[in-house]
């Protein structure tokens, strides 16, 4: 019985491949950040369903989490420099950074600067749809 249990398990896993994420992206916060309450507001809920979110997963860490003095090597980040700002948009992959939003300039900009982020730095093929309740901000 159980090994037929591991062919059956080893033809499902060839059918239905578990997904490898190379990269993420680290939204540090903080209790109160209007900025970081805001783009929950506005994105929160898509960022997820989008091709950004499926190339490069949100994690949310704490500002003083990431302060801390083992922060970044307990959290898997290697930093280029330090946070300053919440929200900062970090994208990692294998640990290290390879790039950053400082802020959040409002969901058209983001959209923008996430995509270039993610084409430049991970190989990122964008669709041809912008996200939904997003402006794309690409220009011929």
């Amino acid at each position: 019985m159980s090994r037929i249990r591991a062919v059956l398990t080893a033809l499902l896993l060839g059918v239905f491949p578990i997904p490898a994420f190379a990269a993420e992206l680290v939204m540090v916060e903080e209790p109160g950040c209007p900025w970081c309450a805001k783009w929950e507001r506005e994105l929160g809920a898509i960022y997820p369903k989008t091709a950004e979110g499926k190339a490069a997963p949100l994690r949310k860490v704490q500002l003083h989490d990431l302060r801390r003095k083992d922060g970044p090597e307990s959290l898997g980040i290697a930093l280029d420099r330090p946070v300053m700002f919440t929200p900062t948009f970090l994208l990692i992959e294998d640990g290290g950074e390879l790039a950053r939003i400082e802020g959040y300039p409002g969901e058209d900009f983001f959209w923008g600067l996430l995509k270039v982020m993610l084409v430049e730095k991970t190989g990122f093929t964008p669709d041809a749809t912008p996200p939904a309740g997003a402006t794309d901000q690409t220009t011929d």
